[in-house]
């Protein structure tokens, strides 16, 4: 058995992070993350949104196997459950992945990731759960990466609607267009 942890600071308060980890799949770091479908969403009495989600995920797979079962690509489901607690600012993924605001600065947030390694019944399983270790450790990094680019998405979605509220809302001349149409005469 293996145990691996992992902690992460974001540069990003724990709201838009965990916005972000909601929204995070599909990204161009993990293609194989071909689609997420939300099977339950509910919020229990005391505020927390509670999630069953299912991840679809499709991989190439090696040649050995390719002429074993006579398929190039195979598709897989994954459970992910999580709870997100606004009052506490905790997200948790299975227990493994949590999101906090990191405790000196309100404008971080700090991932901590966790995964319990066993491999039995095979030789070599201390250098399997190693390589499987290092996969895992690989796959986190891919994963912060998406995070940044589902944050720097959803920054430049709230920039557009932004400018683009400012924009329907002034006139050349500074005034409200509201304001302009309704004092111009009825019948022009």
């Amino acid at each position: 058995m293996k145990m691996w942890t992992s902690e992460h600071v974001f540069d990003h308060p724990w709201e838009t992070v965990t916005t972000a980890a909601m929204q995070k799949h599909p990204n161009p770091m993990n293609p194989s993350v071909v689609g997420v479908d939300v099977l339950d969403r509910h919020t229990d009495p005391s505020g927390k949104l509670h999630s069953h989600r299912l991840p679809s995920t499709e991989w190439g797979l090696p040649s050995i196997v390719k002429s074993l079962i006579g398929a190039a690509r195979t598709k897989t489901h994954v459970q992910e459950h999580s709870v997100v607690d606004p009052v506490e600012k905790t997200m948790a993924l299975k227990s493994r992945l949590t999101y906090k605001p990191h405790p000196q600065d309100p404008e971080k947030t700090i991932l901590t990731q966790e995964a319990i390694i066993t491999v039995k019944g095979v030789s070599l399983s201390s250098y399997l759960e190693g390589l499987m270790a290092n996969t895992i450790s690989s796959n986190a990094n891919k994963g912060r990466e998406a995070m940044e680019w589902v944050i720097h998405k959803l920054n430049a979605e709230i920039e557009g609607l932004t400018a683009s509220a400012r924009g329907s809302i002034r006139t050349p001349n500074g005034s409200s267009s509201v304001c302009r149409k309704m004092i111009m005469p009825v019948g022009r």
